[in-house]
């Protein structure tokens, strides 16, 4: 490269009649003479998580062996296999601290509601939930601070289920993977309609996306003088209840008054603005993984949290030859003929999130691509569907991390070593350093 006393802006666009064209991070838009900025070899690591639903048939994800990196490819991972020295395969961790001899039932609920946090989900179907802070949201608190976004939360399924979802359990452990405190779940979206909105603005032009910022800000303003009027009604308890809600309008004013500066002359990537929520499953996680993809390559936020379904899915899937809904099978007792429906759905998720890590390869990022400079998760809540238990629990990481994360092993670890170990390790490997999640006993050895 290079050093010269300028530096290309980093917003340049191609301008051409009635489009403009976004470039990607070239040599020359980095700041001469500044080691701190990012650069081509200095790139900015993304990070994020894949959840599946109900489990898998252990089996036919763990591969064989002690570790090592002449792992074969189980049949859940061959999706995968192009990726293989990109991709570390997790063996042993479990999430313990969700198990409750007390509870009964409710083993979905728990499992997916402690997922990123190691944290048991209180038991209640009123407004008075409480679970954890989650690994994706101790690092959007570092990752997040410079991005429009904070974090983006996906889904394939309607969050509008409110009530008992399961054996006393609010709906809202289910319906959200990513909480940014033990009292606060960030709701997931699924149509991709929305996602376009949110990430580019209506109609896919600046000027509308910073027009909605403008009138965000005017309803957050109205919002915030209200707030302060009824303050000074309350007494001291009433007012540090709404101090939270509170913080998070404060920190929604400070991302619009980021993104008003930084954004101001921002064209937005060439890519249509969807219709609205597909019919058919798999385009509807391939449209949501490409809004994903292009937020990351934007970057409009650099952290994520997308469910492929949500625990208990009855989802059939007919175009692979399972007419039998996803939780029937996951209760396979064995049965031969479960156990392949169980793993032809596992697989088929699997090729789906193996179809964004392709599209993350093919996207150039500074000196590598989006998936040199990321570290995508995959996983599930837990680990054989048919036990119901958080043992053991399939994970598959994917991507360089910026040079954090060398690919092409499977780690095994001592079987119920804490899966927030893993998680600790990952924050490490991003830059957003935690002393201990929940149970944490420390980082996972050699990862």
């Amino acid at each position: 490269m290079i050093v010269t006393k300028k530096a290309l802006p980093r917003r340049t666009v191609l301008r051409g009649i009635g489009a403009t064209v976004a470039l990607p991070f070239l040599d020359a838009m980095a700041p001469a003479l500044t080691a701190t900025a990012r650069t081509a070899a200095n790139p900015l690591p993304r990070l994020g998580f894949v959840y599946a639903p109900n489990g898998m048939f252990l089996p036919n994800f763990h591969p064989t062996g002690g570790g090592g990196r002449s792992f074969e490819m189980s049949p859940i991972l061959k999706p995968l296999e192009p990726y293989r020295n990109q991709m570390v395969v997790v063996s042993g961790l479990s999430n313990r601290g969700l198990v409750s001899t007390n509870e009964g039932g409710g083993v979905h609920t728990r499992a997916h509601g402690g997922w990123l946090s190691g944290v048991l989900p209180k038991r209640t179907e009123g407004a008075d939930i409480a679970a954890g802070k989650t690994i994706d949201q101790y690092a959007a608190d570092t990752l997040g601070a410079d991005t429009s976004l904070r974090s983006l939360e996906l889904t394939t399924e309607s969050n509008f289920t409110v009530g008992n979802c399961e054996n006393g359990y609010s709906c809202t452990y289910q319906n959200s993977t990513s909480w940014r405190t033990a009292t606060t779940p960030l709701p997931h979206e699924r149509d991709p309609r929305v996602v376009f909105q949110r990430l580019f603005g209506d109609g896919g032009s600046v000027e509308a996306r910073l027009a909605q910022m403008r009138t965000d800000r005017s309803i957050l303003d109205s919002v915030t003088e209200s707030i302060g009027r009824l303050e000074r009604r309350l007494g001291l308890r009433d007012r540090s209840s709404v101090e939270e809600y509170l913080d998070a309008v404060r920190d929604i004013e400070r991302r619009i008054q980021r993104a008003e500066q930084s954004n101001a002359d921002t064209p937005l990537p060439p890519v249509a603005q969807p219709g609205g929520v597909p019919e058919d499953y798999d385009e509807h996680v391939s449209l949501l993984f490409d809004m994903l993809v292009l937020a990351y390559q934007a970057d409009v936020t650099r952290v994520s949290c997308t469910q492929m379904a949500r625990e208990l899915s009855g989802r059939t899937y007919p175009n692979i030859g399972v007419p039998e809904a996803h939780h029937s099978v996951s209760h396979h007792q064995l049965d031969p003929h479960n156990i392949e429906q169980y793993t032809k759905i596992n697989t088929h998720q699997m090729s789906l999130f193996a179809r964004m890590v392709e599209k993350m390869h093919n996207t150039p990022d500074g000196d590598g691509t989006l998936l040199d400079h990321a570290i995508l998760l995959y996983g599930t809540g837990m680990g054989d569907g048919d036990h119901h238990t958080p043992y053991n629990l399939p994970v598959t990481l994917v991507g360089g991390g910026c040079g954090q994360l060398a690919g092409g092993r499977h780690m095994q670890y001592e079987l119920d070593t804490p899966f927030m170990n893993l998680g600790v390790s990952l924050l490490d490997k991003v830059g957003a350093h935690v002393d201990r999640v929940s149970d944490s006993t420390g980082r996972l050895a050699e990862l």
